[in-house]
């Protein structure tokens, strides 16, 4: 899978930022060996560029190897059982705690890090050096869901603004699958586990006892699932798994879903045209607008011979100069709170909303496999009721048996 990658970076962030960062922090010696770095996705190249500075004031070579996302769990699987892993890796917020169990990446404590202030937990934005669970890596990008709305469609049928909470936009939906043949209101990716428990969040409640173990069976929960199944009830979301949500939203299809920035880009890219016709909105929520906190943390590897220069990389990585200079190369959001308060972030209305829902914005519960079992168990009971017409109390009480008493590490 090709995770995508934001394409609206800010022209205001100046191209000097990329030749500064060469001069930026401490100096260093030359000469400190080398470093093997994986990156995931398609980035590889831009993250070559982007440590070059780096090389050039340490004397430090570093090697960046791409990891196919849908390679990324094996890759790692057999790294561990040959003990044959890179200085620095990236991992996925929502891999962290499975990583960590593995016991392969370095212990990011405060006497580690006591050389490396740069890394300590109150540079990044609330929240965020805290996910994953466990102290073995530390904050790199982040990302966040929000609400993309088409305007001049909502405009159209007298919503001239956009729904602010889930029950509004059901609403709205249910009035915009009105136009015709072929039309819905909103739509609903059918392998995207993290919305149930975002619309959870929005009622006020969690999925996470006091115990810290996985609770579905809860009144907010509940209602969470009225809005899930009733968008499908009233035909407001298309029921093709293949649904192509981009060009759903472009042609107007669906003018109304929950994506990452990423997606803005992939709108941009596929209909300049359209620009001025959309736009984008926090989270809807009754009593809250929390959505979901992802992103990528940075590890080092255990068994490195170069763990001085690989945490000197994360220091450089850190630093807001080099978070703002890898916004400009990939579009990624950073997380450090000087890099977010910055100007060329802020000016932007678009990634100034993005940010401001980073702001508020959490994590899934860090079970060990997320994807691959509570997650998956969430949306195979929801999609067999709104896809196959099984029984809601039934599939309910197989979800709740499934995930119930799971620990949240």
């Amino acid at each position: 899978m090709t995770r995508p990658r934001l394409a609206f970076a800010a022209s205001a962030v100046a191209a000097g930022l990329f030749a500064s960062a060469a001069c930026s922090g401490p100096a260093g010696t030359g000469g400190a060996g080398e470093l093997t770095v994986w990156v995931m996705g398609d980035s590889s190249a831009r993250f070559q560029q982007l440590v070059e500075p780096f090389s050039a004031r340490t004397g430090i070579e570093v090697d960046t190897v791409a990891i196919p996302w849908d390679s990324v769990d094996q890759k790692f699987t057999t790294a561990v059982a040959s003990g044959n892993g890179p200085d620095v890796l990236q991992v996925g917020l929502s891999k962290v705690p499975a990583f960590a169990a593995s016991g392969a990446l370095l212990t990011l404590d405060d006497r580690t890090l006591r050389d490396h202030p740069g890394l300590a937990a109150h540079h990044f934005l609330d929240g965020v050096a805290a996910a994953g669970g466990a102290p073995v890596s530390v904050p790199w990008v982040g990302d966040t869901r929000v609400l993309f709305y088409r305007s001049d469609i909502l405009a159209a049928y007298g919503l001239t603004r956009p729904p602010g909470t889930w029950d509004e936009l059901r609403a709205y939906a249910k009035v915009l699958a009105g136009r015709g043949v072929g039309q819905y209101g909103y739509h609903i990716p059918q392998w995207d586990s993290a919305l149930p428990v975002i619309m959870t969040w929005a009622q006020g409640g969690g999925i996470v006892d006091d115990t810290g173990r996985i609770d579905f069976d809860t009144p907010e929960f509940h209602k969470a699932v009225d809005i899930y199944t009733g968008l499908y009830a009233d035909r407001s979301v298309p029921a093709d798994a293949d649904f192509d949500q981009i060009q759903g939203f472009v042609s107007g299809a669906t003018p109304m879903l929950v994506s990452g920035p990423y997606l803005a880009g992939a709108v941009a890219a596929a209909a300049p045209r359209l620009n001025g016709t959309w736009s984008v909105a926090l989270i809807p929520g009754a009593a809250a607008h929390t959505s979901l906190l992802a992103g990528s943390n940075l590890a080092v590897w255990r068994s490195s011979d170069n763990t001085d220069g690989a945490l000197r990389l994360l220091d450089y990585l850190s630093e807001p100069r080099t978070q703002l200079t890898w916004y400009r190369l990939d579009g990624q959001l950073p997380v450090t709170k000087v890099a977010l308060d910055d100007p060329a972030l802020t000016s932007d209305p678009l990634v100034s909303m993005y940010v401001r829902q980073l702001r508020d914005a959490r994590p899934l519960p860090p079970v060990p496999n997320w994807d691959g079992e509570t997650g998956k168990v969430l949306l195979d009971a929801l999609n067999s009721i709104v896809l196959t017409g099984a029984d809601r109390d039934t599939a309910l009480r197989g979800l709740y048996a499934a995930t119930g008493g799971t620990s949240v590490e």
